[in-house]
């Protein structure tokens, strides 16, 4: 079966990505996941016990560091379906217990937290946004990137996910959702982390790799879904930009099955892809 599903109205320069996990009991040992070695949790001050922000404060400067520029020509979204679930909890056991609220716990549930803590650190001053959503992050985040930069006044857009294991009531959280679907609960330990980060522009000489909406594909071909809100697809997308970078050529990203796909494409090509669609 042929899948044709169209996300992006003009293809994106990829600048740069990132990805850190911890906690998921991968190492140099497992060659499938050589570039997602897990790493100790960065220190973030202000945040505690969770690895949701560090990791996805992490995987920002990364991108950030990697390819500085006009914070006040930035914009950040973050999706996540579940968001920090590891401080949920915490402040609702000791809620339970009776015990005293801790005001950091209180301060970091929010996932806008960790953004405010990036645009401070990298003078970011354009918009920011959190999404969570069933659908493919992917997709949902290029989309955004692609109507962000409709904007004249903004030259970059950091997109990131972010995602943690968890406890029973998560996993009663992802039962329910998954219920009509029939896609899988996650398999996260308790206190894994996952975030990845892909920062975007304009095509053109500063972005090596660009990216647009594949017309086509066999759906057939694509592999199983994965659970619901899964950021696998950034760590595939990033995978699949070193690969580029590397190699060259082009590679077709399918993140899930039905789901849209899209066209990475390196050096001259992304050039020629980026002309051409000027002059339509």
């Amino acid at each position: 079966m042929t899948t044709e599903k169209t996300v992006l109205r003009s293809p994106l320069g990829i600048l740069a990505t990132a990805t850190a996990t911890h906690g998921t009991g991968r190492s140099d040992d497992h060659a499938d996941h050589a570039d997602t070695t897990d790493i100790p949790l960065p220190r973030l001050p202000g945040f505690v016990e969770s690895a949701f922000s560090p990791l996805a404060y992490e995987v920002s400067r990364q991108c950030l560091t990697e390819r500085p520029g006009d914070g006040a020509r930035t914009a950040v979204a973050l999706a996540t379906l579940m968001g920090d679930t590891t401080t949920a909890d915490l402040a609702s056991r000791r809620m339970v217990s009776g015990r005293v609220h801790n005001p950091l716990l209180f301060m970091q549930a929010t996932a806008n937290a960790v953004l405010g803590c990036t645009s401070q650190e990298f003078g970011i001053t354009g918009q920011m946004f959190s999404l969570s959503t069933l659908d493919d992050p992917v997709a949902e985040l290029l989309a955004m990137a692609d109507l962000l930069l409709e904007d004249p006044e903004l030259d970059r857009v950091l997109v990131l996910g972010a995602e943690l294991g968890g406890g029973e009531r998560l996993a009663a959280a992802y039962r329910e959702l998954a219920a009509d679907s029939g896609r899988p609960v996650p398999d996260l330990p308790a206190t894994a982390g996952l975030a990845a980060a892909v920062l975007l522009g304009r095509p053109g000489g500063e972005a090596p790799v660009s990216v647009r909406s594949a017309e086509a594909y066999d759906a057939d071909d694509t592999g199983a879904a994965g659970h619901p809100g899964s950021i696998q697809g950034l760590f595939d997308l990033a995978a699949a930009h070193r690969r580029l970078l590397r190699d060259g050529g082009s590679h077709l990203l399918v993140t899930e099955p039905q789901s849209p796909a899209f066209m990475l494409t390196a050096g001259t090509e992304a050039g020629n892809e980026t002309e051409n669609h000027a002059h339509q």
